[in-house]
């Protein structure tokens, strides 16, 4: 076996044991590109080892998916995948465990009409609501993580030769989630220690607010009464812990809705709906986004924030130093679930429900009532850098620095 099979298949094992953390009997879920279908097989395989009762794939493939785009009637675009939503949620109901594997092209939707991309994602939105729930407040285990494909990889390392792009990309990504370590279980046991303590602090002294200081951002985020601070695993309905997002590098929580006054300006771009937005700023009154200005994919912007009611307000604010293994490596990947970790964010939409004391017990108006916002979309942005300050303000008005020059000051 090559060194790279070894990483592959530790990287896999990862996956079932840390990420979804498996159970014997439970049932494997996995939505994946075909382009990441080789890696896929190695964690089926893995999953069965770890006592799987079955292990299901649904593929997606990005030209299939084009082509839709590209040739589909406009109603095409209003038909609800009702017969997806009744599985999920069945699956969902009955304690499955979800890895979704990211591998799409940052670019596969441009120049697609914007109209055509907005009807699919609020009749997907819409038509998954209930499980979109169910995730939202962990009912189940699920993951996100990643697999290089050929277009992905181009983008990433333009500059590498083709014939080297997705392994130099595969190097990335291993290193990102500890597998080029000695033993990559034990250093993502001691990685979630190391980011609970921080989780541990925050939540002890239940900041008020949140004040962002950076150049092209000045942003106070008020959050709610008895907010939880999360960091890498939060546990699933039947108790068991999880880790979400491989790699992560976060420590997070919901804001108060109506409790966001400022404005904010990107650092990173972001991959939106197959679309690139970047360098854009948004300023926020009483929690509503109220102006949105970007150098690139504005209207796509706009678009986001017109989803539904909602998505005018943020869900999540995470914390992320800059200094983190993701940010010091230079790369930018042009994909949500490594950008964020490599910088302060924020996310548009809906809140989770486990940053909430008793929130997951909690139906989406008691929660919408506690200040936590609700939307059919969830969508990070990236906002940090090595110049951004952050201040925590308590109760009684003291102000404490969290954060200095990009890193972690407590």
């Amino acid at each position: 076996m090559s060194v790279q099979q070894q990483q592959l298949d530790q990287y896999a094992e990862l996956i079932v044991k840390i990420g979804v953390k498996l159970q014997k009997g439970q049932k494997l879920v996995i939505n994946a590109t075909t382009e990441a279908a080789e890696f896929v097989r190695t964690i089926v395989r893995k999953g069965y080892e770890a006592g799987a009762l079955l292990v299901k794939v649904n593929w997606t493939d990005d030209v299939v998916s084009r082509l839709r785009y590209d040739l589909a009637p406009d109603e095409s675009f209003f038909d609800e995948p009702k017969w997806y939503a009744a599985e999920m949620e069945e699956l969902a109901e009955n304690n499955f465990a979800l890895v979704s594997v990211v591998s799409s092209d940052p670019d596969l939707l441009k120049g697609v009409a914007h109209e055509r991309i907005v009807n699919f994602q609020k009749t997907y939105g819409k038509t998954l609501a209930k499980f979109r729930q169910y995730t939202m407040s962990n009912k189940f285990s699920w993951c996100v993580v990643a697999a290089p494909s050929k277009a992905w990889a181009a983008k990433v390392f333009p500059d590498v030769p083709e014939a080297e792009q997705v392994d130099k990309l595969w190097e990335a990504i291993l290193s990102t989630v500890r597998v080029d370590q000695e033993d990559p279980l034990a250093a993502w046991e001691e990685h979630i220690r190391k980011l609970n303590e921080k989780s541990d602090y925050l939540n002890k002294t239940q900041f008020k607010k949140l004040h962002y200081v950076a150049p092209g951002t000045d942003l106070t985020i008020e959050l709610p009464e008895g907010h939880l601070w999360l960091a890498a695993d939060s546990d699933n309905e039947a108790g068991v812990p999880f880790v979400a997002n491989l790699p992560t590098e976060e420590v997070f929580t919901a804001p108060l809705a109506t409790g966001v006054n400022g404005y904010v300006s990107s650092t990173k771009p972001l991959s939106y709906g197959g679309n690139l937005i970047d360098n854009f700023k948004l300023t926020f009154e009483n929690g509503r986004i109220v102006d949105v200005q970007a150098e690139q994919g504005e209207e796509t912007l706009k678009n986001l924030v017109e989803m539904d009611e909602g998505s005018h307000y943020l869900g999540e604010v995470a914390l992320v130093p800059h200094f983190s293994p993701i940010s010091q490596s230079g790369i930018l990947y042009y994909n949500t679930l490594f950008d964020e970790n490599a910088s302060n964010h924020l996310a548009i939409g809906s809140a989770y429900a486990f940053n909430l004391q008793g929130g997951t017990k909690m139906s989406p108006e008691e929660l919408k009532e506690k200040g936590l916002n609700h939307s059919m979309t969830h969508v990070d942005f990236m906002i940090g850098s090595d110049k951004m300050d952050i201040y925590g303000v308590t109760v009684d008005g003291q102000e404490i620095q969290i954060f200095r020059k990009g890193d972690w000051a407590i």
